[in-house]
């Protein structure tokens, strides 16, 4: 006669088998149950018509969404089974989430771009005049590439005796909104001691990954926030960004 399983051994040995089986798995269903926790973590369920499945995506995977999760959205979830074996319950791990069936920074850039349409940012009460005459002109780029260069040319044949200072900046990548950011901050600390002072902030073309910096909340505020008068030039002119729509001009 076989020696029966104490629960312990028998939640061990499905602790083994799903984790080691269920590694690296792609899944989709809709989010229902969200929470947005302290910690960072993020914790929800997603089922489908008849199932429904424990999720959990910790903090440092959460930081690299680009979108908010929300209660009846359909995602696809990579990630891995994790079984807790003193209460024989499983959820998944997850290590990626993807909005299905629209791509993940189309809907990030319409999910802010609503977000601060209702908070106002857009308003064209609110939006600042421009100076007929800047004579100090702050621009918000990178010193290197042709966008400098074009905008230099620009501002050198329209308005002839304004002083043009650059304040370099990252544009493109990861920390390029905390630098964007940053900069736009510093230019108008040090434009509201100078008399009839523009800043503007941009870069060249490229794609919608490269131009993503100007589509973060944190520029956004930093360009609402502003005292001196901001034109967003970024991109050509088939490229709409977030900094376009906050921007005075």
């Amino acid at each position: 006669m076989f020696k029966p399983l104490s629960v312990s051994e028998l939640n061990t040995q499905i602790h083994s088998l799903l984790e080691t089986t269920f590694s690296n798995i792609i899944v989709e269903g809709e989010i229902s149950n969200l929470t947005y926790h302290n910690s960072g973590h993020i914790y929800f369920s997603i089922k489908d018509d008849k199932s429904t499945l424990s999720a959990v995506m910790f903090r440092g995977n959460a930081n690299r969404l680009k979108f908010r999760l929300e209660v009846g959205q359909k995602i696809i979830i990579t990630g891995s089974i994790s079984v807790y074996v003193p209460r024989g319950n499983y959820q998944i791990l997850c290590t990626k989430v993807e909005p299905s069936g629209v791509g993940e920074l189309a809907l990030a850039y319409e999910q802010l771009k609503t977000k601060l349409q209702i908070k106002g940012y857009f308003d064209q009460a609110i939006k600042k005049p421009l100076p007929e005459f800047p004579k100090n002109i702050f621009i918000v780029t990178s010193n290197t590439g042709a966008a400098i260069e074009d905008m230099k040319k620009i501002l050198t044949h329209r308005f002839p005796l304004a002083k043009m200072i650059l304040i370099p900046t990252i544009v493109q990548g990861e920390n390029a909104k905390f630098d964007i950011a940053s900069n736009i901050k510093y230019a108008d600390a040090i434009a509201q001691e100078q008399e009839a002072s523009l800043i503007i902030v941009g870069r060249g073309g490229g794609s919608i990954e490269d131009l993503w910096g100007f589509n973060e909340e944190i520029v956004a505020d930093a360009i609402f926030e502003a005292k001196t008068p901001i034109i967003s030039a970024v991109g050509h002119e088939s490229d709409f960004v977030i900094s376009d729509f906050v921007a005075d001009l």
